[in-house]
Parts: C-alpha cells; structure tokens; sequence
C-alpha cells in the first residue's frame, strides 16, 4: 500500500488531469499540458511517487529511461539514488521547469531532459537498465506501441516499471481519469507488453491519498517486467 498528498493522474505528460465535462479525451497534446505547468509553481508534488521508491529500492543505480516524466519528480528521485536519467515528455514548459528543478538540487548532470511526443519517441536499443512509465494514461490502442519501443530500450538484466491507474479505479477509488478508455487492467498492459520481457510482477495496488476532505483510496497497477 502506498500513500500520496495528491491524486495522480497522468496522461502523455506522465501528471494530473480533472475529469472532462465533454466527451472528448483531456491531455493527449502538448498544448494542453503546455498551459496547465505555465505558472511557477509546480501543479504536483515534487516528491517521487512512493510506489516507484518502493519498487526501485535495492536496485543497484544505472542508466534509467523516465517516460512521460511530467515536472520530472520521478526523474530528479532516481538521480538522487545515483542513477543517470533521461527524462522525456511532450511538454517543453513541464521539461524546463524540471530542469530548473534538477539545477536546485544539484541534479542536472545527472538527468538529461529532452521534449519528445512518445508516440514518435525512439530510444537506442538495450540501452536503459531500467525504463518507468508513471500514469500515462491514453488509450490502449495509442499506449500499446509506445510499449513496443519501449521494450526496446531495456538493456540485458534490465527492468521496464509500468505504474497506471485501474479501471477499478473508476468505480472504487479516488481521482484519476473519469474516461474508462484512459484507463487499464493488468491483464490489458501484460498483453500489451508482449513475451520479449518476463513479468516477475503484476497486480493491483491500494494508494493512500490525503485530500481536502479526508483520507481516500485509489486502485493503481503495477507491472514490473525484465529482460533475461
């Protein structure tokens, strides 16, 4: 079980969005997170997601690959345990705000921040010893190429870490997106991944999550996957 301050819910940009009153999906272009991280301050916690720390702990530090890294909390986190970052998300504003971010805290040799839309994005092959992806909510359809290259990028021995929000969490939980085609079931990601990684773990998780009106729950899943 893990906690958080706030509810997480992450398109392309790897952060929140609110429920949509159209029917049309929120976040899945730029412009839309360009004009949510516009002001100073960060729209999110810069804390790290407690479900990546606790997944990544004893992980001897690497090279790591941060998708949709958002204002980049989980990118400076990884650093901060003496990984080499690169941190990439289709949102320039989100990208330079995490860079300043790295640069207070000491980080920005070690984290490379580059502004990429995933749906082009293209890594070198076997590079990364570990690839996250942290609620990148979009359809499946769009979600599941992204994962093939992704895959691509895990080096031998490495690790590929999918944090997502549930459908579960539609009915059940608290917060993220309120569009069940923006959101996933294990067996849907697993599926998705293919057979070139071995799943070593796959399930649901319970996040705890302090809001305004008390403690609430949201049903994340986790998918943490290596190559051999």
């Amino acid at each position: 079980m893990h906690t958080e301050f706030a509810p997480d819910v992450c398109p392309l940009s790897g952060q929140q969005t609110p429920a949509s009153a159209t029917t049309e999906l929120p976040g899945l272009e730029a412009n839309y997170w360009d004009r949510r991280y516009a002001g100073k301050e960060f729209v999110w916690t810069t804390d790290a997601n407690p479900c990546l720390i606790e997944e990544v702990a004893g992980m001897p530090p690497g090279t790591a690959l941060d998708m949709a890294a958002g204002e980049g909390r989980n990118a400076l986190w990884l650093a901060s345990q003496g990984w080499l970052v690169r941190a990439v998300d289709f949102s320039a504003v989100a990208m330079e705000k995490a860079r300043h971010l790295a640069e207070r805290r000491g980080l920005d040799r070690q984290v490379a921040f580059d502004t990429a839309d995933l749906r082009q994005f293209e890594s070198p092959a076997e590079t990364f010893n570990l690839v996250t992806f942290v609620y990148l909510q979009m359809p499946l359809g769009e979600l599941t190429p992204i994962l093939k290259r992704a895959i691509k990028a895990v080096a031998p021995r490495g690790t590929l870490l999918f944090i997502a929000h549930d459908l579960e969490n539609l009915t059940r939980g608290f917060g993220g997106p309120q569009h069940p085609e923006m959101l996933y079931t294990v067996p849907e990601v697993i599926d998705a991944l293919g057979d070139e990684l071995v799943i070593d773990k796959a399930g649901q998780v319970e996040r705890r999550i302090k809001a305004a009106d008390g403690e609430k729950v949201a049903i994340d899943l986790v998918i943490r996957a290596k190559r051999a």
